[in-house]
């Protein structure tokens, strides 16, 4: 109908007769993002894939680069700038404005949430989490520094090197924490960065943002601190919060969230604090011995997912993936990875022979 020749492009003047006659059935922000479309091009056409996508809540690079590179710019007030909007309306635009950098992103997500669907994966993971917690605490009758109660390590869901041949210990093992000071912090993290984060980017790029942190964080714990377990989701929340905090980094003039180095300070305190009392808790003597507490390095498999899958995905919002060079290159370092781990935990110990703690 509006590429009747089939050649891929629709004319400026077919473009702008159609948002004269349906411009009042558009939402204001994404009519201003379709004049801009249409004033950013100097051949006199527009790419008509580019056309459906956007009217199919989607968009291009070439779409984003269109606009960001065209004559017109966005004239009308920031979304900061609005008044007599409601409190879910306040809301998502608070959220807005804490993930995205860019005014036009964050015009374009305030007209398109939804809620619908609800941030559930974030919600559900840790409402397991703290049930895991609680049903520990019940059993062990101890909730602070449960990791040192003897019977701890029997819970068939936490990571030990003398089990590793169970793979499923090697992502269910962050429903396992070393008390509710561990638990406690890495909740408040993933709820205050994760849940706006995935009501931005959508359920599954944050849960593969996440799971990938969590499976980084066992396989260096494997390879690295070899005789240690480990416990708890701090592999998935250092991979979500670092890829956060990296991309207000690396878009500090565009990010516009109040008090942003004061909160900035706040969660690396808040990271430190629980790194080092992991690090203390791994070096401090065991309960249990001859198996020492809980490895520290899945922090860092979670932080170093983070700076690279993770940023890449919170740098591209609504934007393919399969597009992006780094993307392909990011991923394929963490495949090679997590392969080189597979091989190091079936052949390295022997070859090593690492004496390893008895088996719970």
């Amino acid at each position: 109908m509006f590429d009747p020749d089939n050649t891929g492009y629709i004319s400026t003047e077919k473009f702008r007769s159609l948002l004269q006659r349906h411009g009042s059935e558009l939402d204001p922000h994404k009519l201003e993002v379709l004049l801009a479309l249409a004033d950013s091009n100097s051949e006199g056409r527009i790419c008509y894939q580019d056309f459906v996508n956007l009217m199919s809540n989607k968009r291009s690079n070439s779409f984003r680069q269109a606009i960001l590179q065209g004559n017109r710019r966005l004239c009308s007030k920031a979304l900061l700038e609005e008044t007599g909007l409601s409190l879910s309306q306040r809301l998502i635009r608070h959220v807005a404005y804490e993930t995205l950098p860019r005014e036009i992103d964050r015009k374009w997500y305030y007209d398109s949430y939804t809620c619908c669907p609800p941030p559930w994966f974030m919600i559900t993971i840790t409402i397991v989490e703290v049930a895991f917690f609680l049903y520990n605490g019940v059993v062990l009758d101890r909730f602070v520094l449960q990791v040192t109660h003897p019977l701890y390590l029997k819970n068939a869901l936490l990571y030990h090197p003398q089990l590793r041949a169970q793979a499923w210990r090697y992502l269910t093992y962050i429903f396992m924490h070393a008390g509710i000071e561990h638990l406690g912090l890495n909740v408040v993290l993933q709820l205050l960065v994760g849940v706006p984060l995935e009501m931005v980017h959508g359920a599954a790029r944050i849960s593969f943002v996440y799971v990938a942190g969590v499976v980084a964080g066992s396989l260096a714990v494997s390879v690295a601190d070899m005789t240690a377990p480990v416990v708890g989701s701090s592999g998935g929340v250092y991979a979500l919060v670092s890829a956060h905090l990296a991309n207000i980094v690396m878009n500090w003039s565009g990010m516009k969230c109040q008090f942003k180095l004061l909160r900035m300070a706040v969660a690396l305190i808040c990271m430190s604090f629980e790194f080092g009392r992991a690090v203390w808790l791994r070096f401090h003597p065991s309960a249990y011995p001859p198996c020492p507490h809980p490895s520290f390095m899945a922090h860092l498999g979670g932080v170093m997912v983070g700076i690279t899958l993770g940023v890449i995905i919170l740098r591209n919002y609504e934007q393919r993936l399969q597009d992006q060079t780094l993307w392909w290159i990011f991923l394929s370092i963490y495949l090679i990875f997590v392969l080189f781990a597979i091989f190091w935990n079936i052949f390295a110990y022997s070859l090593l022979d690492l004496k390893l703690p008895p088996p719970p």
